[in-house]
C-alpha cells in the first residue's frame, strides 16, 4: 500500500478506538457494562444487530460466494424476517418481563440450573470457536495479501479492539457499530460504482448483470430439485433458505446471546421490536447488495484478464517447489487463452492450475474464492480507497467480535461466575471481573484464531456450518420452554445431550446440507423431550 493509504488506516482505526472509549461512559455494574442500562434507541440497537451479524466475513467473502456459485446463498436469508416476527412476538416480552442480563436466566426459571449451565455451555462453545475463525479469517486474507505475518495480524486484529471492547462493554460496542456500518456501506457504495464504471463503455451495469445472468450466476431463486427429486445436500434454495434459514434465524436472533445481548439494551419493548423488524426489512436487500458487488467484479474479469490463482502467497508457495514450470506453462497458456477469448479454455486452465497447487501444497484446499474481492480492490482500486477498504475490513471484524467478546464476558459472569463461585459481590467488583472475563475471552479467541488453517471453501460457509452444529439444540431447549409446558427439566436436558451428539454425527456423515441441521437439531430437542417425559410419566404410574 502507499504511505496515503497506511495514513487513512491509522487515522481510521485510531479514531474508532478513541470514540469507543469517548463513548464507554456508563455506570460501573453489570447492567451498565453488558446491557448499557438498557436506554439505546431503536436505531442504535439495529445497527448494532447489523453490525454484529455482518462480520469481516460478510464483507470479505460473500462478494467470493457470488463469484465463484452466483446469487443463490441469498436464499440463506429468506426465512430470517419470519423468524423477526416470531422473536418480537415470544421471545422479547419473556426477556423483557423478567429483565434478564442473559438469556439463558430463563431456562433456569423454566426448567432448573443444569439446563442453564448446559444451554450456556453450548452457546460459549460455539460462539467462542466462531470468534476465532471471525478473527482468523480477515488476518489470513490481509497477511496472503499484504505479505504480513499470520500470526502478528491475528494479536493485532483482536488485540486492538480489545481495549475499547474490554474498557467500554455494551455502550462503546454499540456506539461504535453505528460509525463502523456508515463507514462500511460507504465504502462498499463506492466500490460497486468505481467496478460498473470500469467496465467498457459498452457494457455498463445493465449489460453486466445481464451477461452474468446468461452465464447462470443471477440463480436468485433455486428450488433444489433435480431428476432423482430433492437433494438434500444442495446447500442453497428456497426451501433450505425459508425453513432452514428461519430455524437458524430464530435460534441466532432468540437464543444466541452475541444477538440477545444487543436488543436487550434498548429502552422498552417497542424500542427492541423496532430494531428487529427493521433488520428483517433490511437484512436481505443488503445482502443482496454485497453478492451483487461479487457479480459485478465477475462480469468485469470476462472483460479484463483475472489472475489464474487469486490467492499470491499460495501461488509464492507453490512456486519454490518442484511444480513450479508447470504452474508458470499453465499460466502462459491461460494468458493466451484469455488474448484469444477462449473464456472456456481459460475456465479449464484455472481448474488445472488449482490442481497443481493442490499437489505442490500437500494437504490443501486451494481455494481461492475468499480472496477474489480483495485481490480486485488491491489491484484495480485507486490510491487512498485501499487504505479506506482495508480499514474497512478491520472494522466490520471489530463490529462483530466486540460484540461477541462482550456477550461471552456476560454469559461467563451471569451464568458461571456469579451462579457458582462469587455469587454476591459489590457492583464495581461485578463491573471490574466482567472486564477481566472480555479480555480472557479475547486471548482465547485470538489462540483459536492461531490455530486456525484452511477453512473450508468459503469462510462465511464455515461461520454459518459451525454455528449450525450447535443452534438447532440451544433453539429446541427454548421452543420445549415456551411452547410444550408439561415437559420437565430432566426430560429437555438428556434430550439436549442426544440431540447435540446425533447432530455432530449427521454432520459427520454428510447426509444433509448444513442448514437442515438447525431444523433436524431443534425437532430432535422438542421430540425426545416428549418422549423422554412421556416414559417418566408411565414409569410413575406403574406399581
Amino acid at each position: 500500500m502507499s504511505y496515503i493509504d497506511w495514513i487513512i488506516l491509522i487515522v481510521v482505526l485510531s479514531g474508532i478506538i478513541i470514540y469507543g472509549v469517548y463513548k464507554s461512559r456508563t455506570s460501573k455494574n453489570l447492567e451498565g457494562y453488558f446491557l448499557s442500562n438498557r436506554n439505546l434507541p431503536w436505531y442504535l440497537v439495529l445497527l448494532s444487530i447489523m453490525g454484529t451479524q455482518a462480520s469481516a466475513i460478510t464483507y470479505l467473502t460473500g462478494p467470493g460466494q457470488a463469484y465463484t456459485d452466483g446469487m443463490r446463498f441469498v436464499q440463506y436469508y429468506f426465512g430470517l424476517p419470519l423468524a423477526m416476527i416470531v422473536i418480537s412476538i415470544f421471545f422479547v416480552p419473556v426477556y423483557s418481563r423478567l429483565k434478564v442480563y442473559t438469556a439463558y436466566e430463563f431456562l433456569e426459571k423454566r426448567f432448573d440450573v443444569k439446563t442453564r449451565s448446559l444451554t450456556s455451555f453450548l452457546f460459549l462453545l460455539s460462539r467462542g470457536l466462531s470468534t476465532g475463525v471471525s478473527i482468523y479469517a480477515p488476518s489470513l486474507i490481509l497477511s496472503s495479501l499484504m505479505g504480513w505475518n499470520i500470526y502478528y495480524t491475528n494479536i493485532v486484529m483482536g488485540g486492538l479492539l480489545i481495549i475499547y471492547t474490554m474498557t467500554g462493554g455494551a455502550r462503546a460496542v454499540a456506539y461504535t457499530q453505528t460509525l463502523q456500518m456508515v463507514i462500511v456501506f460507504v465504502s462498499l457504495f463506492i466500490i460497486a460504482y468505481i467496478a460498473v464504471n470500469m467496465l467498457p463503455a459498452d457494457v455498463g451495469f445493465k449489460g453486466a448483470i445481464q451477461k452474468a445472468a446468461d452465464l447462470g450466476k443471477m440463480n436468485v431463486i433455486t428450488t433444489g430439485f433435480t431428476e432423482k427429486g430433492f437433494d438434500w445436500k444442495d446447500k442453497y434454495n428456497i426451501w433450505s433458505g425459508v425453513i432452514g434459514g428461519f430455524f437458524l434465524a430464530l435460534s441466532y436472533f432468540g437464543t444466541d446471546h452475541s444477538q440477545v445481548g444487543r436488543y436487550l439494551t434498548a429502552k422498552n419493548i417497542t424500542e427492541t421490536r423496532k430494531s428487529l423488524l427493521m433488520n428483517g426489512l433490511v437484512k436481505v436487500p443488503m445482502q443482496f447488495f454485497i453478492l451483487l458487488i461479487g457479480i459485478l467484479i465477475f462480469s468485469f474479469y470476462l472483460h479484463y484478464k483475472a489472475p489464474v490463482f487469486f490467492d499470491n502467497a499460495k501461488v509464492l508457495v507453490a512456486q519454490k517447489t518442484v511444480y513450479k514450470d508447470t504452474l508458470n506453462k499453465i499460466e502462459q497458456q491461460y494468458n493466451l487463452a484469455f488474448a484469444n477469448g477462449q473464456m472456456e479454455a481459460a475456465g479449464s486452465l484455472r481448474k488445472e492450475y488449482k490442481t497443481i497447487i493442490k499437489k505442490a501444497i500437500p494437504g490443501d484446499e486451494a481455494n481461492d474464492t475468499n480472496f477474489i474481492f480483495l485481490r480486485f480492490v488491491k489491484d484495480n482500486l485507486p490510491i487512498g480507497l485501499i487504505g479506506l477498504l482495508f480499514a474497512v475490513i478491520f472494522l466490520s471484524a471489530w463490529g462483530s467480535i466486540a460484540a461477541a467478546l462482550n456477550s461471552l464476558a456476560a454469559c461467563t459472569v451471569v451464568d458461571f461466575h456469579k451462579k457458582y463461585f462469587v455469587k454476591s459481590e459489590s457492583d464495581y467488583h461485578d463491573y471490574k471481573i466482567s472486564q477481566w472475563y472480555t479480555f480472557a475471552w479475547g486471548v482465547f479467541c485470538i489462540i483459536i484464531a492461531m490455530f486456525a488453517h484452511n477453512i473450508g471453501n468459503s469462510l462465511i460457509e464455515a461461520v454459518n456450518i459451525l454455528g449450525s452444529l450447535f443452534y438447532g439444540v440451544i433453539l429446541g431447549i427454548f421452543m420445549v420452554a415456551f411452547w410444550v409446558k408439561r415437559v420437565g427439566a430432566n426430560a429437555v436436558f438428556f434430550a439436549a445431550v442426544l440431540a447435540e451428539l446425533m447432530i455432530i454425527y449427521i454432520y459427520k456423515a454428510n447426509i444433509v446440507s448444513f442448514l437442515w441441521l438447525n431444523v433436524i437439531g431443534a425437532l430432535l430437542v422438542v421430540g425426545m423431550s416428549i418422549l423422554i417425559q412421556l416414559f417418566v410419566r408411565i414409569k410413575k404410574i406403574r406399581p
